[in-house]
């Protein structure tokens, strides 16, 4: 009976909890509020920024912020019109690069991003790093780190209430958090995302750029330089991510739509 009870209001509580990722209209799982999920992510990026030395190269630091802005500005374009600014409450948008040769850029809750220098090289150019930036604030857009955690609060907690879990055990919460986030490491490297986030943040990361004026097409460029990289042992950007040729074959499907929204400059 207290298992049917407790599976009974983890159903209750999903059903409330459903929202759609914007793009693609996929209904996840989002127990976190952002609030929670931006000052989490604000703290491990500033104590990541102070174990971690940032580039001293000016023209690539400022390429790194200019690719961002211009991405962060047409994610605010896409989401102004389609009724969905609200989704970037709180966001305070940061574009960092760090000296790493690591071949890894990521972005927490909230817009917090890093590119490291050792993905430069396969990036190439602007339209490359369009590339990796916007598929990495995709994944923040969709909410995919609060999803796994989520995900994670019902499998490790239960039936316990969210605002109990958030209040009563930060400690946990917190430690959830760097799990999704491993921010814990010197190399902040995010732990994996399924293969669905995998693919959806490709699908809207292509929109975001070709918004901001990027020519989408040039993203199987760059996958294919990131298929080169590979070897025995693929880059950590791509140590969990879908296989090579299925990633590739979907953006090819997926073009038609993100060129809609590509206008060349």
């Amino acid at each position: 009976m207290k298992t049917k009870i407790i599976l009974s209001s983890l159903l209750t509580l999903s059903l409330l909890q459903c929202q759609k990722v914007p793009v693609t209209g996929r209904r996840q799982l989002d127990f976190i509020p952002a609030t929670e999920m931006q000052s989490m992510s604000y703290t491990s990026y500033k104590e990541f920024l102070g174990t971690n030395q940032l580039s001293s190269n000016a023209e690539k630091t400022a390429m790194v912020k200019r690719v961002g802005e211009n991405i962060q500005r047409a994610v605010e374009q896409y989401m102004s019109q389609n009724n969905l600014s609200s989704k970037l409450k709180g966001f305070q948008w940061e574009f960092n690069l760090v000296e790493d040769p690591t071949v890894n850029a990521w972005c927490m809750p909230g817009g917090k991003v890093v590119v490291y220098t050792g993905i430069l090289p396969v990036t190439q150019d602007e339209t490359g790093l369009a590339v990796v930036l916007g598929h990495e604030i995709a994944h923040a857009i969709a909410e995919h780190g609060s999803e796994r955690m989520s995900q994670e609060l019902i499998t490790q907690m239960g039936g316990t209430a969210l605002n109990i879990a958030l209040t009563s055990k930060p400690a946990e919460t917190k430690a959830l958090f760097n799990t999704v986030y491993n921010t814990g490491s010197q190399v902040a490297v995010l732990l994996p995302y399924s293969r669905l986030h995998e693919t959806e943040a490709d699908h809207l990361g292509l929109i975001f750029m070709a918004i901001a004026g990027y020519d989408p097409s040039k993203a199987v460029d760059f996958w294919q330089r990131m298929k080169a990289q590979g070897g025995t042992k693929p880059p950590q950007i791509l140590s969990t991510h879908p296989s090579d040729e299925q990633r590739i074959q979907k953006i090819q499907k997926e073009l038609p739509e993100a060129m809609k929204y590509y206008k060349k400059g």
